[in-house]
């Protein structure tokens, strides 16, 4: 399965210009997150990745960029943990940067030694960047999800495997909402109408739709 960086960046919340930045070391720093599948063009990123991605725009809502490069330098070279970032629950609370393990944290921006409690964030649920709302990663429209066993994590239209994209299309070629149904015979009116949302919000992520004054980080 893999995304395109539009796709991932409507499915994660960054922009298509954080992406870019995060691929790249800064600062005698390692990268935030380099792409599973494929880090040069076509650059494809995996399901695994777009979970992680939405762990790094959460940090960034309550934490600077050079501290979470530098609280992932701690977890890869300090605590010597290999696993892929999407496997760690990292939280921030505008201070600092922990590790969340069983309740307890780690302190990895201070390095501190000592273990602290920390609520818990499911970054799978819908939230909000800039004022912008990010979907639910699995349910992103009442009527489309996200399956990495379906299509290859490409969003469908709920109870089938019909990309939500392909639907879109549809609409977008002047095909009425409730005749859909006579090229999918399991697309309901609804749910076409939640594929052709999805697909303008996922569009909204085009580079020339992004603000010029964006910060990269």
């Amino acid at each position: 399965m893999s995304y395109s960086p539009k796709l991932a960046a409507a499915l994660s919340g960054a922009t298509l210009r954080q992406l870019a930045h995060w691929r790249r070391a800064g600062s005698g720093r390692g990268a935030v997150l380099v792409p599973e599948i494929s880090d040069v063009r076509p650059i494809l990123y995996s399901f695994r990745d777009v979970v992680a991605l939405r762990t790094c725009v959460r940090l960034r809502n309550d934490a600077s960029l050079q501290k979470i490069r530098r609280a992932l330098d701690t977890l890869r070279d300090d605590l010597d943990e290999c696993e892929h970032l999407s496997a760690y629950r990292l939280v921030a609370d505008g201070s600092t940067i922990y590790l969340v393990e069983h309740e307890r944290a780690t302190d990895l921006v201070h390095q501190k030694a000592h273990l602290v409690i920390h609520d818990m964030v499911d970054v799978l649920r819908p939230f909000y960047r800039d004022g912008r709302h990010i979907p639910d990663l699995l349910q992103p429209r009442e009527h489309v999800t996200l399956d990495p066993g379906v299509r290859g994590g490409v969003p469908v239209i709920e109870g089938t495997r019909i990309p939500y994209d392909d639907v879109a299309a549809l609409l977008r070629d002047g095909v009425p909402a409730d005749r859909i149904s006579e090229y999918y015979p399991n697309v309901t009116a609804s749910a076409a109408r939640d594929a052709a949302d999805f697909a303008d919000y996922v569009d909204s992520y085009e580079p020339s739709r992004e603000p010029r004054e964006a910060v990269a980080g």
